[in-house]
């Protein structure tokens, strides 16, 4: 009786056993998730500490900015005098002039199936003034199948900034 009672329940659980196994599965990194895209982008910063690198020519632009953001970008840029500094004089992804980022964390504060805001969390070899100052959010929007960043904010001795404002404004001057 108590082989029959085991098999019974065993046969009555299998059908639940392959879920339980692929809910303890480790998820493989999608592509199509808005956190990939920083992730790329912070690895790549960690290790040679340029985060911004992406953003000095238009190719690298077309990969992680959205189309409008980059076409601001680059309008923003072509207003500047020869030899003078763009509107963006500092590296808005490590929030500095030194980059020094040593290890981040990503959070996705909000997201649908066209916008997302991700906050990354940076960790560097010196603890700021302003532990704010230490997070920068990026908005992004989905392009086809693609996440794209349309928006970076952060702030400097805990006032706020948008790169995305700092651009409109250059053009307004």
């Amino acid at each position: 009786m108590l082989t029959r009672r085991l098999t019974l329940a065993l046969l009555a659980a299998a059908p639940a056993l392959p879920g339980a196994a692929l809910a303890q599965a480790p998820a493989k990194p999608n592509a199509a998730d808005p956190a990939a895209l920083l992730t790329r982008l912070y690895k790549a910063a960690a290790k040679d500490n340029a985060g911004s690198a992406f953003v000095n020519n238009a190719k690298e632009r077309a990969k992680y900015l959205s189309t409008s953001f980059a076409a601001l970008w680059s309008k923003a840029e072509a207003k500047v005098p020869d030899g003078e500094i763009g509107p963006i004089d500092f590296d808005p992804v490590s929030n500095s002039q030194d980059p020094d980022i040593k290890s981040f964390v990503i959070k996705t504060e909000s997201q649908d199936d066209a916008r997302a805001t991700l906050a990354v969390a940076l960790i560097g070899s010196q603890r700021r003034k302003v532990a704010a100052d230490s997070v920068i959010r990026y908005n992004l929007v989905r392009d086809g199948t693609s996440w794209r960043i349309d928006d970076i904010r952060g702030s400097a001795e805990g006032q706020p900034w948008s790169v995305r404002q700092m651009l409109e404004t250059s053009l307004q001057n």
